[in-house]
């Protein structure tokens, strides 16, 4: 048989039950079929090397694991579905918030401002900081770690967010 009749009889047969350890590993039956495909995929780019070494079954769920764990470190895997839209009424006003911020910020030191805002306004890298303020990387950590916790005593629990 060739590679294609090949793999495909193995998805027939493995298919399911690879699904199923995908589903066990993160409780959703959709996203378990997505990890599947994307394991099968990245299985079938190296089916003519695994088949050879007869460890296809091992390699396929260090695949489909290695996809799940990678799955769960994206900021994406966080997201859920939900049935209902969360409640709107009741949050503050847009401008009320950039104005708190706005008051919550001044009263940080400047170098926590300026690191608050390069950091998460800016979008730049620990290194990229630290190298604009002329710190150390493990300075710049600290100064935000501190600043950060500042922030959140001073705008209390006005600023979290609700869990749906």
């Amino acid at each position: 048989m060739g590679r294609q009749e090949d793999f495909t009889e193995y998805v027939v047969a493995r298919g399911g039950r690879l699904r199923e350890t995908a589903y066990l590993m993160c409780g959703d039956w959709h996203r378990a079929q997505d990890l599947t495909q994307s394991a099968l995929a990245k299985v079938y780019v190296a089916w003519p090397r695994i088949q050879r070494q007869g460890a296809v079954d091992a390699y396929t769920k260090q695949v489909l694991l290695r996809e799940f764990l990678s799955h769960r470190r994206r900021r994406s895997s966080a997201e859920r579905p939900s049935d209902c839209l969360p409640d709107v009424e009741g949050r503050a006003d847009p401008a009320d918030l950039r104005m708190s911020l706005m008051v919550a910020l001044d009263r940080l030191s400047p170098r926590k401002r300026a690191v608050v805002v390069l950091r998460y306004w800016d979008d730049l890298s620990v290194d990229a900081v630290a190298h604009l303020l002329r710190m150390t990387p493990s300075n710049v950590k600290t100064t935000s770690a501190r600043a950060l916790a500042d922030l959140r005593a001073v705008l209390g629990e006005s600023f979290l967010c609700e869990a749906v």
